[in-house]
């Protein structure tokens, strides 16, 4: 794996730098105000194949069908419902920006019940609120899931998670957000990584291609994560920003060593530098193995018993700890430095926590 990592960043390495670090503007900041809304239900899926809620184990899925059916007028308020093709689910989506009435989105579908599966279910009418409580879209539609479960007498199988789907293109919207884009009072560029370096590069890309092509400078930076313009009187805000999004700048960004120690990865930034140090790193391994061994009793002995006598083997290795110096001042340097020490991902994570630790790591440690 630590082969792998090299090669990888040897083949970043070797590509021209305008290939490597300049991006659109599009990619790393968006347009303050511009945003998706969260909506939010509560409804039923019917027609499952007996993988439905159990309705004495989920009272809230059996009222909801109550109320269902007396809204459609059948009485049913007396009676005790039996049935397993419903479940009751919560409804999520995402309502994007200037999105007017009529369109329609993707919804997601969540058991909230003990089903067992949502495949072959039908999402019939859920409204869908907004933080404010009022409704914006309506689902509707044939759930999609991936997943499926199977259950026999003595075994099942179960893969991905059916009791998740999805609705493509299920909520209709039946209210826009009262917002214009052209009502928006500040155009107003917000860096999704901030930083005052990239914030600065930004204002000068864009004053330079304005000077260029209308003969004004628009941008000024606010602060390390806003950038405010201020577009031209003979051009569309439209065109403005999409014009100003397609303009490359290169991202500046602090030195950080990001470190995931469930899954052994290691992501080391481009600026990361190590002071010179010597460093040795052991593997020491353990291994005991049990092998109890039967004790008889001697022959005609008139108490005697057979017992099981423990015997434990303990058996310890100690592997590496050839000394070596580290240090670099770019990351190719820094990567063979490590590789050469032959390490795996869990000692190279250890060595970069013990320099951290002495000091020697300048860049910001992240342990997740």
């Amino acid at each position: 794996m630590t082969r792998l990592l090299v090669f990888v960043l040897a083949a970043l390495l070797a590509l021209p730098v305008s290939a490597m670090s300049m991006v659109r503007i599009k990619d790393i900041a968006s347009l303050q105000g511009v945003r998706d809304n969260q909506l939010v239900g509560y409804g039923l899926v019917i027609g499952l194949k007996g993988s439905g809620d159990t309705l004495r184990n989920s009272p809230f899925t059996e009222q909801s069908l109550q109320s269902m059916l007396d809204s459609l007028g059948v009485n049913v308020r007396d009676a005790r419902l039996r049935t397993r093709n419903v479940a009751a689910v919560v409804v999520t989506a995402e309502m994007p920006s200037f999105i007017g009435q009529g369109s329609t989105i993707d919804v997601s579908v969540s058991s909230l019940g003990d089903a067992t599966s949502l495949a072959g279910g039908t999402l019939i009418a859920t409204p869908l609120l907004g933080a404010d409580g009022q409704i914006y879209a309506v689902a509707q539609g044939p759930v999609a899931v991936s997943g499926f479960s199977e259950l026999g007498q003595a075994e099942s199988l179960t893969q991905g998670i059916p009791t998740v789907g999805r609705v493509p293109n299920g909520g209709l919207i039946e209210r826009g957000l009262p917002a214009k884009f052209s009502q928006i009072p500040n155009l107003v560029l917000e860096l999704s990584n901030p930083d005052f370096r990239t914030a600065v590069r930004i204002a000068d890309a864009i004053n330079q291609f304005t000077r260029e092509r209308y003969g004004i400078k628009v941008a000024k930076e606010r602060d390390y994560r806003t950038v405010v313009l201020t577009p031209p009187q003979n051009i569309s805000v439209t065109r403005f920003i999409a014009e100003i999004e397609a303009i490359r700048v290169t991202p500046d960004q602090i030195a950080k060593v990001v470190i995931d120690e469930r899954t052994g990865t290691v992501v080391i930034g481009k600026d990361v530098q190590i002071s010179t140090v010597a460093i040795t790193h052991g593997n020491l391994t353990v291994r005991i193995s049990e092998a109890p061994e039967v004790s008889q009793p001697s022959p005609f002995s008139l108490n005697g018993q057979t017992v099981v006598v423990p015997r434990t083997y303990v058996d310890a290795q100690e592997s590496g700890g050839q000394l070596a110096v580290v240090g670099g001042t770019d990351l190719p340097t820094l990567v063979r430095g490590l590789n050469r020490i032959g390490l795996r991902p869990t000692g190279i994570i250890a060595i970069l926590q013990a320099i951290k630790t002495a000091g020697a790591l300048q860049a910001e440690l992240v342990v997740q």
